[in-house]
């Protein structure tokens, strides 16, 4: 961890438009950063990142909508510099929503939601993942509509498509599985040395 902290932030982590609900509980020193925290949810539910990412949210200084991630050559709007923001500027118990937009094709969109703001147990190691519901669905799957044929195929033996999704999958594949223990959190700086 970059520096002490005393308090943890409590994320409820929703990934949108899919039903039943897939989602996380997970919790944060409220020192990270907008990366860190992007990196929390990637493995949290289980992204890969291996896309684009973006946080909307409420500049509590200015009452505007702004953009976090990480700013290219070809943003045609402002982007701040995920790397650079502390969570705890944005957000807290009186500005609670943020919304993460995960791969630019598929477009995940997560409700982002700031449950509490918890003193740190030193007992524990942070980041953590409480709770949640649900496996995340493949990269690459096609955003909602493909995740739903996936699923709809891999229940149903007379699917046209099921024996070329499954092929594509290339591995097993449970939309109801959930395993908050098999979660592993990488530290956010190497993950930044070794990806960008």
């Amino acid at each position: 961890m970059k520096k002490r902290y005393k308090l943890i932030y409590q994320f409820k982590i929703m990934l949108l438009d899919i039903t039943p609900l897939i989602w996380r509980r997970i919790q944060v020193p409220d020192i990270y950063t907008f990366w860190d925290l992007h990196v929390a949810i990637q493995d949290a539910m289980g992204w890969s990142d291996y896309h684009l990412h973006e946080f909307q949210v409420v500049d509590p200084k200015s009452d505007e909508l702004v953009y976090i991630g990480l700013p290219t050559e070809d943003d045609f709007k402002e982007v701040l510099d995920c790397r650079k923001l502390s969570i705890s500027d944005y957000l807290s118990i009186n500005n609670r929503k943020a919304s993460y937009l995960y791969d630019f094709g598929d477009n995940w969109i997560h409700d982002v939601l700031l449950e509490e703001v918890l003193g740190r147990d030193l007992s524990v190691k942070y980041p953590r993942c409480i709770a949640g519901e649900r496996a995340c669905p493949p990269e690459d799957v096609g955003g909602v509509m493909g995740y739903r044929d996936l699923v709809e195929a891999k229940k149903n033996k007379k699917h046209p498509d099921r024996e070329d999704l499954i092929d594509w999958l290339g591995r097993e594949y449970d939309p109801e599985s959930f395993d908050r223990m098999q979660i592993h959190f990488d530290d956010p700086d190497e993950r930044l040395k070794n990806t960008y």
